[in-house]
């Protein structure tokens, strides 16, 4: 969800370029039948300028030089050559089969291990040796790097301009460009460019460096949203890897040695001169619909057999979503048969809603150009810990002639334009107010100035205990990278008649380590007993507190008290080391249906209802390969799809402010996703915690159940509230998203881009004598001694939005409450 709400905020921020070529030509290629001719090839007569038509045989061509004749072919039928006008569009081009050429389709489109294919024979040579980018073979490597990051509007036509939307700001729409890749109209509405030098060391432990020497942004540099929206484009892909991973799915390489003669065809069709090398061209495209593959040709040298130029269009048929189109070129300096360098990488990504022509959605372009690569010019370990102070103003206010020298790639009039466009726009106060609009649905707060009011989406909540609950609250907000930050909230139940508040402060004091301290207060109703690794979050609330749709009894609800004061700093990047004391008092909000009473001398029946407890905590938190935008004490993250490791020691301390018990509790919590080639991707959650000495319920390890009708991460979908109970425990979670791999494979299922899940969930523990003996609870203890487990099996990307899971329980069914079976559903956006 968090990645289609920063997508949302982009058909807002518009501006305006555009271009110019000499040839523009589109159509569709279809057979004497009238049925159409998917992935044939077409070019321009007597040039290397062509392209490959799309599953439903449509295509665009275009070019800056002036051509009068397209060459059409597709094997098994009669090569065709259309003469055309500098602008000719909605051409239908009717291929002839050719009863001579079966054999070769059989040969070439079926399949296509048979000998006899020269295509075939010519990628057995390119995967006869292992490709390895230059950069590491070679101690020490360096060079510069520019990058260009655009988005842009696109199908907009003259119905579209003529909307009250835009009355105001028609000036935005005196120029339209087109793009050379789809033909569609588009309007540029925003530009980012970056300069690094960037260096790495492969010998005696690998180091990598880049510093930010210059950046330069347009529109709305200050919302963060948008930023690590743009910032998720960052890819790094390979294309002799079997898989290329674009928006955590996994695409099918068309080099891939492993996969590709079983997912694509290939055709020999050309052979020129690249940069003075001479190169065959070989066409592919897709075997199947819906699989994630991609369609296009690639130029690879006769003597190293190294792929020199590639171009890869995913079919719009697989099952991704909010993305119509995904376009990628690159371009190499082949050294020699083993070793190439990326001399130009560029990515284009049609955002939209739906995937018909005409519908309007958002470009994403991303151009990185290398250049003066040099390679084992000594440094010293010592230079690669440096960082560039990324604060340094010098970096955002360079020079107009700055930017002329370093861009690798110039930009055309039309682009330079953006910047002064977007300044005009950003003063109509109409936009003002459409983009402040988009951006409450996207962050969920209202923003004033200097303060936001949120989130809207804890608005309205609804539990056992306290009714209908009403909640308001906001946070300071100076622009996203202040270095302090405060935030609260109040909130009433109709029910309980009862008030409720939190509200913290935390301040970055060394933007460098990220040393910061932060403390806060929270008096509210809680469902503890949630989570099995626990944290001293002050504002932190679980779903099942206030979950609308819950089932069985949701009145085992805790009032807390919680203060807590930290110091946190991160040394190395995404490495952080948090210490901490915290105050809490718990009692049970319901005492006629839930208590949390534990035995003070059992002996003279004196017993104990609320807990009074301090403690002090110290944990480690890792999460290598997270990507973060923003320098302000919170950051946003860029993607999820990092690992996690965090370790926990936390100490109760008996006597401090009338803390009730002392104990020692270790805690380890592991997240790992795995992105399985062309079968889909898994997360894998691993848990273990001890708590060592005499400790009531409120303090103990409660496995986490789930009584609400949704899918909950880390919950157990058929165990109720406080079911099992521990003090030491060991937990696995798996789940596996084959991304429609088997059903894009079933005829009247393929069209509906459906996606099978499957999980498993399961738990070990138990519970001390002396922990059951303290109880004066009426909750019973059932630890899961033998390991309690439930699997799953679910249908996502329902509608896009939807997910359902049917869970079955594998053991303890015996137990009096015991669910057998659930059926939950989780809505959410997803690529």
């Amino acid at each position: 969800m968090k990645r289609i709400f920063k997508f949302i905020y982009i058909p807002f921020l518009f501006v305006f370029s555009i271009g110019f070529a000499q040839v523009k030509v589109s159509g569709v290629v279809v057979d004497e039948q009238n049925q159409s001719i998917p992935f044939a090839n077409i070019v321009f007569v007597d040039s290397n300028i062509g392209t490959v038509s799309d599953e439903n045989g449509k295509f665009y061509l275009e070019s800056g030089k002036t051509y009068t004749e397209i060459e059409v072919l597709f094997l098994g039928y009669e090569t065709k050559i259309v003469p055309i006008k500098s602008r000719d569009f909605n051409l239908k081009i009717v291929l002839k089969e050719a009863a001579s050429q079966l054999d070769e389709v059989f040969i070439y489109t079926g399949n296509v291990k048979k000998k006899g294919n020269p295509a075939i024979e010519i990628l057995k040579k390119v995967w006869a040796k292992e490709r390895k980018n230059g950069i590491y073979l070679f101690d020490q490597y360096q060079y510069e790097k520019y990058e260009k990051l655009e988005f842009d509007m696109n199908n907009v036509d003259s119905a579209f301009m003529k909307k009250k939307l835009f009355k105001g700001m028609e000036f935005i729409f005196e120029k339209i460009d087109t793009s050379n890749i789809t033909g569609k109209a588009f309007l540029p509405i925003f530009i980012n460019e970056s300069v690094y030098n960037s260096y790495g060391k492969n010998k005696n432990g690998e180091k990598f460096r880049e510093d930010l020497i210059a950046n330069k942004n347009s529109g709305f540099n200050s919302n963060q949203n948008v930023i690590a929206f743009i910032k998720d484009l960052y890819v790094d892909y390979n294309i002799y890897d079997s898989y290329i991973k674009i928006f955590d799915k996994s695409f099918v390489s068309p080099i891939s040695k492993a996969a590709g003669i079983s997912t694509y065809n290939y055709i020999l069709a050309d052979s020129a001169f690249v940069d003075n090398k001479w190169c065959y061209n070989i066409l592919y495209y897709p075997r199947r619909k819906s699989e994630l593959t991609f369609k296009g040709d690639f130029w690879v040298n006769d003597t190293t057999f190294a792929v020199k130029e590639i171009n890869m269009q995913a079919t719009r048929s697989a099952n991704i979503n909010w993305v119509k189109d995904i376009y990628i070129e690159q371009e190499f300096d082949v050294l020699n048969d083993s070793v190439f360098l990326l001399k130009r990488d560029y990515m284009l990504s049609d955002f939209s809603l739906n995937k018909k022509d005409k519908s309007k959605g958002v470009y994403g372009r991303r151009t990185t150009m290398y250049k003066d690569y040099k390679f084992n010019l000594p440094k010293d370990a010592s230079f690669y810990n440096e960082e560039v102070n990324v604060y340094d103003q010098k970096i955002y206010n360079k020079e107009d002639a700055y930017w002329s020298a370093n861009r690798q790639e110039k930009l055309n009039d039309n682009e330079l334009g953006i910047y002064k466009m977007l300044d005009t726009l950003t003063t109509v106060p109409k936009f003002k107010k459409m983009y402040n609009a988009v951006s409450i649905l996207g962050s969920g707060y209202i923003e004033f100035n200097n303060f936001d009011y949120g989130s809207i989406y804890s608005t309205f909540g609804k539990n056992d205990v306290e009714g209908l609950r009403l909640r308001i609250g906001g946070r300071t907000y100076l622009g996203g990278n202040e270095p302090w930050r405060l935030q609260g909230y109040t909130a009433y139940g109709f029910d309980d008649d009862k008030f409720k508040y939190g509200m913290s402060g935390k301040w970055m004091l060394n933007p460098k380590s990220r040393f910061i301290i932060g403390g806060g207060n929270r008096r509210d109703v809680e469902q503890i007993g949630v989570s099995l690794t626990t944290t001293n979050d002050v504002l932190g609330r679980s779903f099942a507190s206030s979950s609308f749709f819950a089932s069985g009894d949701n009145s085992k609800l805790t009032s807390i008290n919680l203060s807590n004061f930290f110091m946190s700093i991160e040394p190395k990047k995404n490495l952080l080391f948090r210490i901490g004391a915290s105050y809490r008092t718990l009692v049970t909000a319901s005492p006629e249906t839930f208590n949390l009473d534990y035995w003070v001398d059992k002996q003279n029946n004196l017993k104990k209802s609320d807990i009074i407890q301090s403690e002090i905590d110290f944990s480690i938190k890792y999460t290598p390969n997270r990507k973060t935008i923003g320098y302000g004490v919170e950051r946003n993250e860029v993607t999820d799809t990092y690992s996690t490791l965090f370790l926990n020691y936390s100490q109760g301390i008996k006597g401090v402010f009338n803390s009730d018990f002392d104990y020692h509790k270790l805690q380890f919590y592991y997240r790992q996703p795995i992105l399985i080639g062309g079968f889909g991707r898994m997360f894998t959650t691993f848990e273990v915690g001890k708590t060592f000495g005499e400790v009531p319920l409120g303090l103990l390890n409660v496995v986490p159940g789930n009584q609400s009708y949704f899918t909950i991460e880390n919950t157990y979908a058929l165990l109720d509230y406080y079911e099992f109970v521990t003090d030491t425990y060991a937990s696995l979670h798996i789940e596996h998203n084959f991304n429609g791999r088997f059903l894009s494979r079933i005829p009247l299922l393929r069209k509906l881009n459906l996606r099978e899940i499957v999980g498993f969930k399961g738990v070990w523990g138990e519970i001390s004598d002396k922990n059951i003996a303290l109880s004066a609870s009426n909750i019973n203890y059932v630890a899961p001694t033998k390991g309690y487990y439930e699997y799953s099996v679910g249908i996502g990307n329902i509608f896009k939005v939807f997910r359902i899971d049917f869970s079955w329980r594998g053991n303890y069914l015996d137990m009096p409450t015991a669910n057998k079976f659930a059926i939950k559903g989780a809505f959410g956006f997803y690529f």
